[in-house]
């Protein structure tokens, strides 16, 4: 008799994947200056940690806020019992007026179609409930984030058909790629019900351009299929060009009162932007009413705690700090990306061109024994075990290509990314010695049997020659 479900003892979590693996070892071994210099430093998290300073200011400047308290009186009590699964208006309507100001206002979103979840993740999962049923195919471009393997697929029973980008184009979406990807699925016999892109992309640090947004849009609305675009990294943009919602191409294009106004879906969550994943604030918009009831009862299983909306619908519905907080982690976000780029460029090392994130899209093929994954995952290794960085393999996140690799830079102090660029020189240069150290053998090895080559050569002429002499 069997004891636990299917779902608890399938391997379809992929808590294998080496995204995953990196993480587990560094938790054996974590980098810290005092403590153990020489241990590994994570630049596997997308984690934002520049900004924290302003949260902190802000937080000692409303003491109400942080203590629970409205013009001086506690309201702990009113929180703590508070439970409606729809959420705190105030929260709802400055989380909105939020995602406007981070898209420069030129899109307005309406508080009474989101949805809030216990993150993107959460979202993300419960948009998959909403629109597909187990078995039914999303296809997503590559590389993508590996947890959507686990967010899109674990629990749903739904599947990832890939949409398979190149460098050739900086892993671009093309109509030949999407029309591929489709009709692999259909080669599968699975019911394609979406397509799902990030924007900015996690892990290509890029935005999409207006033309692949539309390039979208027309796609879906010829295959009678949704979009979700998760746009959790919108704040993060520090370069141009900027960031463009879907929101925005839907109302510029007249989708407004076509079936396909209703299904695009976008996710959000604070975790990028203002540097909060812990605090666990996701959301799910939506111009389908359908949609929006079902993922309300749904986020019954994941609901913000009430004590964290109101914080956040105070700090948020400060738009003298909004403004601020907006402006300076962009900032600094381009001087932390400019220094990762930088350092790689110095050690020979590129990156695909990229102007959003909180990490690089890293190119080390010609440092690869091969052009393989298997030359990929040896890389990989070396660079975790022998250099002490966690980073993210491509193979990982569905490249088709081996040798790229994610690096994260917001989560770590500067001194410890200088660190972890003169890890990553060093590396490169003693490949590059050994491997010029190898050349050399290998010519001397050569040399020496050409010098042997040349000596039985001579030797066997002069035999000859002394041998017609005695003929003679």
């Amino acid at each position: 008799m069997k004891l636990l479900s299917e779902k608890a003892t399938c391997n379809s979590h992929g808590q294998d994947s080496s995204y995953f693996l990196g993480w587990q070892e560094y938790e054996k071994n974590p980098y810290d200056e005092i403590q153990n210099p020489k241990g590994i430093i994570q630049m596997g998290l997308a984690e934002n940690q520049l900004s924290f300073d302003l949260l902190e200011s802000w937080l000692a400047q409303n003491p109400d806020a942080a203590g629970f308290k409205r013009n001086g009186e506690s309201i702990f009590r009113e929180l703590a019992l508070f439970q409606d699964y729809h959420g705190l208006p105030a929260f709802k309507n400055a989380m909105t007026k939020f995602m406007s100001e981070i898209r420069g206002n030129k899109v307005s979103f309406d508080s009474n179609k989101l949805v809030l979840t216990a993150g993107a993740t959460s979202a993300n999962e419960t948009l998959i409930f909403c629109l597909a049923d187990q078995g039914d195919a999303f296809l997503l471009p590559t590389p993508y984030y590996p947890g959507f393997d686990r967010d899109l697929k674990w629990r749903t029973g739904a599947e990832i058909v890939p949409i398979h980008c190149a460098s050739s184009n900086g892993f671009r979406i093309t109509e030949s790629a999407l029309e591929e990807a489709y009709l692999e699925a259909k080669k599968r016999n699975l019911r394609v019900k979406g397509v799902l892109v990030t924007n900015p992309s996690n892990p290509l640090g890029t935005t999409l351009s207006r033309n692949e947004l539309e390039l979208l849009l027309t796609f879906i609305y010829e295959k009678g299929i949704h979009l979700i675009s998760d746009e959790i990294y919108s704040g993060t943009v520090f370069n141009s060009p900027g960031f463009v919602s879907v929101m925005e191409v839907l109302i510029e294009k007249n989708y407004m009162k076509t079936e396909v106004w209703e299904r695009v879906h976008i996710v959000y969550s604070l975790s990028k932007d203002l540097g909060l994943p812990g605090f666990r604030i996701g959301a799910i918009y939506s111009n389908d009413e359908m949609v929006v009831s079902a993922a309300t009862k749904m986020s019954s299983f994941g609901l913000v705690s009430s004590q964290t909306q109101y914080l956040l619908s105070c700090m948020l519905s400060d738009k003298k700090f909004t403004k601020k907080y907006i402006s300076e982690n962009q900032k600094r976000l381009k001087k932390r990306h400019a220094m990762l780029v930088k350092g790689l460029q110095n050690a020979g090392i590129n990156c695909l061109e990229s102007n959003a994130g909180l990490f690089c899209w890293v190119d080390m093929r010609h440092l690869l024994s091969s052009n393989t994954f298997d030359a990929e995952m040896d890389l990989w290794k070396k660079i975790v075990y022998d250099v002490g960085l966690n980073i993210s393999p491509g193979s990982s996140c569905h490249c088709t290509e081996p040798g790229w690799f994610r690096a994260c830079f917001a989560n770590m102090s500067e001194d410890t990314l200088n660190l972890a660029i003169r890890r990553i020189k060093a590396f490169v240069e003693s490949t590059a010695t050994n491997t010029n150290n190898q050349i050399s053998h290998q010519n001397q090895q050569q040399s020496n049997a050409n010098s042997k080559k040349k000596s039985f050569s001579k030797w066997v002429f002069r035999l000859s020659f002394n041998d017609r002499q005695r003929e003679r």
